[in-house]
């Protein structure tokens, strides 16, 4: 009778590289230590989602690889989708609520300022800035994606590497 969001911004990634494109630019070493540091964070409450969907970028495929290592994950449960690089918030809108409602728990990866308004789009309280590596998690009382909105989210939180907890 839920469904629950995780709305993940990849990790803290590189302009280091000259010639390097945006699309291909890696997470620093701060983006993966504050990747496994969130990840612990889920997996010590329990939260581990169903399926995860992450952009084909560097930073957000290497920032995917480091949750399901933590969450001991399937590959066969994940999904490099294109169209997240690019997308913006009706985009990642229209793609989470065609998920098949089997799915209870859904996690994706991308990129801000989409991700800041998607979670935005199903807040009362707004979020000024999801930083690298920060998560929202929501969850919904509907069984079917298509139907998650504001009025019926029950149950939130909002966390980042810096958060004190």
């Amino acid at each position: 009778m839920h469904k629950q969001l995780f709305i993940v911004r990849h990790g803290k990634s590189s302009r280091d590289y000259g010639n390097i494109s945006d699309f291909d630019r890696p997470l620093k070493e701060r983006g993966v230590t504050d990747g496994y540091l969130m990840a612990e964070r889920l997996l010590s409450k329990q939260l581990i989602p169903q399926k995860i969907m992450s952009s084909p970028a560097i930073r957000a495929l290497h920032s995917l690889t480091i949750f399901a290592r933590v969450f001991g994950y399937p590959y066969q449960n994940m999904e490099i989708n294109e169209a997240i690089y690019f997308a913006d918030k009706n985009k990642m809108l229209s793609i989470i609520k065609h998920t098949q409602n089997h799915i209870e728990s859904l996690m994706v990866i991308g990129h801000n300022p989409t991700f800041t308004g998607l979670s935005n789009h199903f807040l009362n309280k707004k979020i000024e800035n999801i930083p690298t590596t920060g998560l929202v998690w929501l969850k919904f009382e509907t069984n079917e994606w298509a139907k998650i909105d504001n009025n019926n989210l029950v149950e939130y939180f909002f966390d980042y590497p810096k958060n004190q907890i």
